[in-house]
């Protein structure tokens, strides 16, 4: 396969001059729960996917791991789309999975599961990735959230992402929500963050100059054999080799729905600010990533509760103070977004705190990690619909039918890590 060729499916050749049609796309992994002991439990006894199929069609789809589903909207016009698919899908998730005698839960590790006790889906592919990666595979069980934001000039995809890495500590930071590993609290409010920069090709990518030495740097690694499809770039932020968006992987998985679209109506935002100035002839000076991966540490350790460094003042500042700046350097493009409402609510993320710092509270209250599995699951209902059945005989927005290859595709292959 010719890089130029993975790169060009599905998207067609957009004018430079076009603005980006700023389209948002959320994908979200949840646990899935013991109502008793709230532990993880496997679906695939259950065939809970092919009863979320039955309602969802390939807005759900299976992960390695039995004890989770990931779960995709499709391209939403808008936020205020996004957050009606978000919820709807949520909730309907949530009421399969107890019609199962099964709960979800949205964090991005579980307080207190082995990875060694979930079994493997039982799909060929996932077995031999096991079989290859050995604990590599087995044990990356964690959960994530992504937001794919629609730009369709790969040019202007390029010199979006170089800058919006400065920002993406900020939005790490909002999106905290996995203290804890295995039974322990890891003193990171980002443990998931540490886990996956175990793979290779993750965490802040380089600056690139043009979307020309992007593709190259692409092609080199599939003729080198390194990989053999670009989605096996996993960046915390990386044009996507598919579809016409720049996606962001840099989020931990929030509990609450709000804060889902809260953070993806920012991001939204983020960009649309960066295209704004691209316009005008201006942007955000562009910063080294050996000094970008500096603020995302400290994110991973504190979240909010620590300080990020201002490089144009070069000194460090709390990480609450920054995020308030970053809202207000986008307020300008949020009421034409139409998703004032929805960013606002990061200032309430900020009053009560991230998803890890309230595990962390209840911790601290009740010494019981059970008491947190059960939190996290009573607050991933939060904002759900309670009758989902005028919804379980319609369709949701329909993904691209690529959606399950592009899925397999994403997966590592034997070699990947060696």
């Amino acid at each position: 396969m010719k890089t130029t060729d993975a790169f060009a499916a599905n998207i067609k050749a957009s004018n430079p001059n076009d603005p980006p049609s700023l389209t948002i796309g959320i994908e979200e992994e949840y646990m899935v729960l013991d109502p008793h002991t709230f532990d993880l439990r496997s679906h695939i006894d259950m065939e809970l996917i092919s009863k979320g199929r039955m309602v969802l069609h390939e807005h759900v789809k299976p992960e390695m791991h039995g004890s989770m589903l990931e779960i995709g909207t499709g391209v939403c016009r808008n936020i205020q789309e996004a957050h009606f698919e978000i919820v709807k899908i949520r909730s309907i998730i949530a009421h399969i999975a107890k019609q199962n005698g099964l709960l979800i839960g949205a964090a991005s590790t579980h307080p207190f599961a082995r990875w060694q006790d979930q079994p493997i889906y039982p799909d060929e592919h996932y077995q031999n990735v096991v079989r290859d990666m050995q604990m590599l595979a087995r044990s990356l069980l964690i959960f994530g959230m992504h937001v794919h934001v629609g730009i369709e000039n790969r040019e202007t995809q390029i010199q979006i992402m170089n800058v919006i890495r400065y920002f993406l500590p900020h939005i790490l930071c909002i999106s905290t929500n996995s203290p804890f590993w295995m039974g322990m609290e890891t003193g990171l409010m980002s443990y998931r963050s540490k886990l996956f920069e175990r793979f290779p090709r993750t965490g802040i990518p380089d600056y690139f100059s043009s979307w020309a030495q992007f593709e190259g740097y692409v092609d080199i690694l599939m003729r080198t054999g390194c990989i053999d499809n670009p989605k096996k770039i996993w960046w915390d932020v990386r044009p996507h080799p598919k579809f016409p968006t720049l996606e962001i992987r840099v989020c931990d998985l929030p509990m609450r729905v709000d804060e889902t679209i809260a953070i993806a109506a920012l991001i939204q935002a983020i960009v649309a600010k960066l295209y704004k100035l691209f316009e005008q002839n201006l942007t955000f000076r562009i910063y080294p990533r050996i000094l970008l991966v500096e603020n995302k540490w400290r994110a991973v350790r504190y979240g909010l509760e620590g300080k990020l460094i201002d490089f144009g003042k070069q000194k460090e500042l709390p990480a609450p103070d920054l995020i308030r700046e970053l809202i207000d350097f986008v307020d300008d493009v949020v009421d034409d977004l139409g998703s004032r409402r929805y960013i606002e609510y990061i200032y309430q993320i900020l009053e009560m705190g991230s998803g890890a710092q309230r595990q962390l509270r209840i911790w601290r209250e009740t010494n019981s990690l059970e008491a947190v599995a059960q939190y996290i699951h009573q607050e991933s209902m939060i904002g759900l619909l309670e009758d989902v059945s005028p919804y379980i005989a319609t369709t949701l927005r329909p993904p691209s039918p690529e959606t399950v290859q592009e899925k397999i595709q994403s997966l590592p292959k034997p070699g990947d890590l060696l």
